[in-house]
């Protein structure tokens, strides 16, 4: 089954709102196995609706669009099906009172204007409303299927999830095709979308020959790039399966061409990470800030539990804080001595296992001799101090978040190479 997706709204081509409907339906629709190549966005236009319309209807199975079906003079949409299906549009007046009941219930009376959302193509069925006033249409059109859908999110997922999917599943069946799509993300750090493609280009090939299996990159600014493995199979178990194998080879071939860069697996963020390692340790952390400014404990807090093993950071953005809190000798403090100086300090003085500790120049200008984009990252950890320098690209913002997740990922690299050496605390 190919499903394709229609969003109707011009709010949408104007960058108004995101469309996180196909976002949402996307991944539904993988999940239960169901193939969808495109995804189209079109405004409030009859005709340019129709032209989307036809166009995914002669390329798919079933078409889901969401939006349109609103009270207002500009949703549209039903008008557009109908004319796709060439058939009239029939006022259903059972809609007329489950519309009528829900005004009344909210003490409102209801406008003239909804009356249009009773309006049903001759032919269609009609999905039943349970959170507003819009129903939703099933619409055959030949052999094929549009189920058209309110754009409010949790009106369409509801459809969704109620009417649609179970329609879809059992055409899949009539057709004798069961599958499932799963997907597998590995999270990198410290290289380009372009090395990975490189270091992973065998693997692209021999999946391409074999087709149960893809691969995907996915460039995520300040988060890394993203390596995406799909698969394919009978059911959930065989197509983890194929995960499973693809993600162990995967990983190896990185590891052994590119080192050490991935740091998680679908939603485990650069602090999921380090927080997993620091409590598996039984270590503590603290941190100071120079041109980060408290972005690197902002996003450590934002891990569930992080009071466990986060035991608080210091803002040292001043020289003078540096100097008198923090230990740092006098002189310049854009150095690798004063972030080494800096990550032994806090720990001392908030009385952590581990110290992390970042000063640079953000920019414009430079500082202490060093160009903008220079950061050291000090770490304190098991009694020795290591500094780390970075040469980073971009405005103050840019760097000052580069420098986050950068400083995160020098740890949590030091954190597994303590594993590895079998120096964990139970």
């Amino acid at each position: 089954m190919r499903v394709e997706v229609v969003a109707v709204g011009t709010e949408l081509l104007l960058g108004q709102i995101a469309d996180t409907n196909a976002q949402w339906l996307g991944e539904h629709l993988a999940a239960n196995g169901l193939s969808s190549h495109f995804h189209q966005h079109v405004g409030d236009n009859h005709d340019r609706i129709v032209l989307a319309l036809r166009t995914a209807l002669a390329r798919a199975d079933a078409v889901i669009v969401c939006g349109g079906l609103g009270p207002t003079q500009d949703d549209i949409t039903r008008e557009a099906m109908a004319s796709v299906m060439n058939v009239p549009l029939e006022r259903d007046e059972s809609l007329v009172g489950v519309m009528q009941e829900f005004f009344t219930r909210r003490g409102r009376a209801m406008p003239e204007n909804n009356l249009r959302q009773a309006d049903v193509p001759r032919g269609a069925t009609v999905i039943a409303q349970t959170r507003g006033t819009a129903p939703g249409l099933v619409c055959p059109v030949g052999q094929k299927v549009a189920y058209l859908l309110p754009g409010v999110p949790d009106e369409m997922a509801d459809m969704f999830e109620r009417a649609v999917l179970p329609d879809l599943l059992e055409r899949q069946r009539a057709a004798g095709e069961t599958a499932v799509i799963a997907s597998r993300v590995l999270r990198t750090w410290g290289s380009s979308e372009s090395a990975l493609a490189e270091a992973l280009a065998e693997r692209f090939e021999a999946l391409e020959a074999d087709g149960r299996v893809t691969i995907a990159f996915l460039a995520s600014g300040i988060e890394g790039i993203k390596v995406r493995l799909t698969a394919r199979g009978a059911d959930g178990a065989a197509a983890g399966a194929l995960l499973d194998a693809e993600e162990a080879r995967v990983r190896a071939v990185i590891a052994e061409r590119l080192g050490d860069i991935v740091f998680g697996v679908d939603e485990e963020s650069m602090e999921v990470a380090v927080a997993t390692r620091l409590r598996a340790a039984g270590l503590t952390l603290a941190v100071a800030e120079s041109l980060t400014g408290g972005l690197i404990a902002s996003r450590l807090v934002s891990v569930a539990g992080a009071s466990h093993w986060f035991v608080g950071g210091v803002v040292s953005y001043a020289s003078r804080v540096k100097f008198d809190l923090l230990g740092v000798p006098e002189g310049p403090v854009v150095s690798a001595e004063s972030a080494g100086a800096m990550a032994r300090g806090v720990a001392g003085a908030l009385g952590s296992e581990v110290g992390l500790a970042v000063t640079g120049v953000a920019g414009p200008e430079p500082q202490d001799g060093e160009a903008p984009g220079t950061v050291f990252v000090g770490l304190h950890l098991d009694g020795a101090v290591t500094t780390t320098r970075l040469q980073l690209v971009g405005d103050r913002t840019r760097v000052r978040n580069y420098t986050t997740i950068s400083a995160l990922d020098v740890l949590r690299r030091a954190l597994d190479r303590r594993a590895a050496a079998g120096n964990v605390v139970a």
